[in-house]
């Protein structure tokens, strides 16, 4: 237990609750905004306004954080909030013409605050994994909870408010980053490629790794998800197993943690379709993965941390891509992309992830 209690009260740990908050808070917005867009649109077009915002907020992560790494001391995060406060003041007051502006602006909210928790959480991390894991774990119960308040009569203030008290912790975990140095030593203690493999083989495996993920969480078999409990559970095991990952590769290395959790989640999905506490640990497992991926990219890529997490993102959406123009119904069908999947998951990350040093060293 020595190794989880470092793990979980790390140095400048803070910030990856701060923006774990703020990834809440922000994901409550989008989602309200989102759903309440999506309730009076035209049925013809029920599909377009998720397709051009997933699009739009995900994929300029990337350059968001290209630029944001040439100027390390903008308060991206911040910027975000200010953004997708005035896209929700536009979609409840009709500020900007029409629906689509205002998404505009709030998925570019989104991606600076996405690209700005990020880069303090991974900078102020000195090496761990805990930190960008818990930020990122925010967003799944932000997701859930802004869907479900959406079907509710709560007004476009109420969240607007709950955005704005979130801009405190922007301003403040922006004091734990570590000071701008040089680049190389920028992202000091993300030492998890291995060794002797090209970068770019090591960012094209990982991004692969990524859009597999994104694309098998929609072939998750889940006959027993029927109500809106269902899915809060669904999130919540989803938020947990992000964080977990980050959490427990601190406390007992990356490359087990990886391992484990690719192999282990899939017997669990695939027995847990009609049992729900099954499914449940499954995908939690299965979520295990993300800040994996993302410290592999920050490996390589150690001058530009908002690069490597903007990699991550676009693959993201690369793997949602075809549940828009695809559904899998199929139990068996699903069986089989899953199987052929982990089995590729696992050995993409087995050869590409060092081997796991002495927890006590690693982060030296």
């Amino acid at each position: 237990m020595t190794g989880l209690k470092k793990a979980l009260t790390s140095k400048n740990i803070i910030s990856g609750w701060m923006y774990f908050y703020i990834h809440f808070a922000m994901e409550v917005l989008c989602f309200f905004c989102l759903k309440k867009q999506i309730a009076n649109a035209d049925v013809s077009l029920l599909w377009l306004f998720p397709f051009v915002y997933d699009a739009l907020a995900f994929v300029p992560q990337a350059v968001v954080g290209y630029i944001n790494d040439r100027f390390p001391k903008f308060n991206a995060g911040l910027t975000g909030i200010i953004l997708m406060v005035f896209a929700a003041l536009s979609f409840w007051l009709g500020i900007l013409p029409g629906r689509y502006p205002a998404l505009i602006v709030l998925c570019a909210g989104n991606a600076l605050t996405h690209v700005g928790g990020a880069e303090v959480t991974i900078r102020s991390s000195g090496g761990r994994l805990a930190h960008p894991a818990v930020f990122v774990a925010g967003g799944a119960f932000g997701v859930i909870t802004g869907t479900l308040l959406s079907g509710t009569n709560l007004p476009y203030i109420a969240v607007i408010l709950f955005l704005l008290s979130a801009v405190p912790f922007a301003v403040l975990a922006q004091k734990f980053r570590f000071p701008y140095v040089d680049s190389r030593e920028l992202c000091k203690g993300f030492n998890y490629a291995k060794k002797g493999i090209p970068v770019s083989v090591i960012l094209f495996v990982s991004v692969l790794v990524v859009v597999v993920r994104a694309y098998m969480g929609y072939c998750l078999p889940m006959a027993w998800k029927t109500t809106a409990l269902h899915s809060v559970l669904l999130y919540v095991a989803m938020g947990v197993g992000k964080a977990a990952g980050g959490i427990l590769a601190d406390a007992y290395g990356v490359k087990k943690t990886a391992l484990i959790s690719a192999a282990g989640a899939l017997p669990f999905i695939l027995l847990g379709n009609k049992i729900m506490i099954v499914s449940l640990i499954g995908i939690m497992l299965f979520s295990m993965t993300m800040s994996i991926t993302l410290a592999l990219n920050v490996s390589v890529l150690k001058g530009a941390p908002g690069l490597a997490f903007g990699y991550t993102t676009t693959a993201l959406f690369i793997g949602t891509l075809p549940i828009f123009f695809i559904s899998v119904k199929s139990y068996l069908l699903s069986s089989i992309i899953l199987s052929v999947f982990t089995v590729l998951s696992f050995a993409a990350l087995a050869i590409i992830i060092g081997k796991d040093e002495k927890i006590s060293e690693q982060h030296q």
